[in-house]
Formats: C-alpha cells, structure tokens, sequence
C-alpha cells in the first residue's frame, strides 16, 4: 500500500536535484594531429620570412618612372573619389611638430616592435591558436611581396612638391635615428625601396595586431588598444605621406586574402611535413640503430653466451661465473697437464 504521510506533520522540503555543473568548452585546437609549435622552428622560420620580406622590398627598386606613373595615378583616383586625406593630414603634421615627431617614431619603430611582440605573446599565451595566426601574417605577407613586384608605386612624400607634400621624415630627421630616405637609419637608405608602398604592409600588420589584441585580450585596455593600434597606424602612414589612403585599404584587403588562405595554406604544409617525415623515416631508424648488433665481424653471441658458441649451463656447480672452462660444454676440451 502506498504510504501516507501522518496528518498534522507537514513534510519538510524534499532535497531537489543536485545542480550539475555544466563543462566548460575547452579551446578550440588547428589539427590534434599536428605538433605543437616550438621555438627553435618557429624562430629561423620567421627569420626566412622577414628576409623574404626585406629582399623582396628591392627587386623593384630600379623601376622609378612606372613607380611614379602609378602614384600618380593612384592619387588621381582619389581626388576623383574625393577621398584624398593623404593632403590634409600631411599638412597637419607638417605644420606641428609635437604631431609629427610622434608620428615619425611611429613609423619606424612600432613596425618592427608590435608585431614580433604579439606574435610571441601568442606562442606562449595561445598556443593552440598560434599555429593558425602565424600562417595568417606570413602569407598576407607574401601577398604583399606580390603586390610590390606587380605594382611598385611612389609614395606621396616623393612625387614633386608641385603635388602639395611634405616629407615628414626628412623634416624631422634630426629629431630620430632615421635619415631622409624612408625609416632607414641614416647612411642605409640605399638598402631598401622606397617604392613599395602598395599595399601598405604597415596597415596590413597593424590590422593583424589589432584582430589579436581584440581576439584574445582579457582586459578592456587590450581591447581598446586592438581598435587604437590599427587606426592610429592608418593616419600616421598618410600623415607622414609615406602611403595613400588606397594603399592602407590595399593592406587591410591583403590580409583578408591572407585569412583565407590560411586554412589551406596549413594543409598543404601539413602533408608536405608528412611526406618529408615517411621519406625520412627509414634513415632515423638506421641513425638509431635499429637491428641486431653485429659483434666480431659476424660472430654473434646468443642469450645465454658469455662468448661465441660457448653456452651456459644451468645445472651444477659449472653454472657459476668462476666454472673452468671443462665445465663449459659444447665441445671446449680441457687443456692437457
């Protein structure tokens, strides 16, 4: 029979399921199959590539008249489209120096600083994204590369004065370690192009920063640093007219590209780290000295042999590390006395 609570005793409150405490998702991993990234790769990898990056900068250096042509043309279209802020942002910083000294220092460092910091903080703080945001910069800067081999263009602070600019690095160099030739240190303005402004790599990688910042920043400051970075960096580069405004538009569409092409680009190195790992797999088991090891020139021990066709036996006395050798067995006669 169904039991029934006694009248006048009020049951009391009938303990409600425990509350399950839901897992937290873990960080989403590139590839369980891939190894995780480590410095001593990850360092002369990213040496090759600013390299590249470098060399690429002079394969058109030579080409001054088409550089200038597409300047101009570039500035053209956007007069046409009324959207040269190159000229008034220019002026301002000319006009100022408490905004371009600032302004020349952000250019020639923050490059070179920002992005190789970040990209570390990644390595150590997100390692299982960095594998995929290391692949995103390097072939957005190839595509880069691409872009100055294809389209080398004169930036605005070297067209002639008629075309109303002012070069805030050369005005200003005293007040910096660059000279007048681009963000070079004075005396090595030879050793790069001042033509490959298009796309703007300043822009490109300023973007890439912020995205990183935004992305995985845990605190407000980071985040608002992630919006700040890449906008500052895009009126610093037509400020200082070392870009036009279409060549920061250039740089942001290059990373995009560059995005997408990140996936595939990992596949694709991930079977080719596969393929060099099968061919090299059967000359790492030699080196390690797989097989049986060969002891006098083909006379093999066997278990059980202190030397070759001399076996122990186990019964008696003889078994015993000190027996004479007529104790031995298998055909070892004593010597005669």
């Amino acid at each position: 029979m169904p039991q029934t609570e006694s009248p006048g005793i009020e049951a009391g409150p009938q303990p409600g399921p425990e509350r399950e405490e839901r897992p937290r998702p873990r960080p989403r991993q590139e590839d369980a199959s891939a190894p995780r990234a480590r410095w001593w790769t990850e360092l002369p990898l990213i040496i090759v590539v600013y390299a590249a990056y470098s060399a690429g900068r002079l394969i058109v250096r030579g080409d001054v008249p088409g550089a200038v042509d597409h300047g101009l043309a570039i500035l053209r279209i956007e007069k046409f489209l009324h959207i040269n802020a190159e000229h008034p942002l220019n002026r301002l910083f000319t006009d100022h120096a408490w905004l371009g000294v600032p302004a020349d220092f952000w250019y020639a460092s923050l490059h070179y600083v920002v992005t190789p910091a970040i990209l570390v903080w990644m390595f150590r703080a997100h390692a299982e994204q960095y594998r995929m945001v290391r692949t995103w910069l390097m072939t957005s800067t190839f595509l880069g590369l691409i872009g100055f081999t294809l389209l080398p263009t004169c930036p605005p602070r070297l067209l002639h004065p008629a075309h109303g600019f002012v070069d805030t690095m050369a005005q200003y160099s005293s007040y910096g370690w660059w000279g007048g030739e681009a963000s070079a240190p004075r005396g090595m303005g030879g050793m790069t192009n001042q033509y490959a402004a298009m796309p703007s790599l300043h822009v490109g990688w300023a973007l890439w920063c912020g995205v990183m910042l935004w992305r995985y920043g845990r605190t407000r400051t980071l985040k608002v640093a992630g919006v700040a970075y890449p906008l500052l960096t895009t009126i610093v580069v037509m400020g200082t007219a070392n870009h036009y405004l279409l060549d920061a538009l250039a740089g942001v569409a290059v990373m995009g590209v560059g995005l997408l092409l990140a996936g595939p680009v990992m596949r694709v190195a991930a079977m080719l780290r596969a393929a060099l790992v099968a061919r090299l797999a059967p000359v790492l088991a030699a080196a390690r000295g797989g097989g049986s090891p060969v002891v006098s020139g083909g006379c093999q021990t066997s278990a059980g042999e202190r030397i070759p066709r001399q076996r122990e036996t186990r019964h008696g006395p003889g078994a015993e590390p000190g027996a004479a050798p007529a104790d031995a067995g298998d055909g070892a006669a004593a010597p005669a006395r």
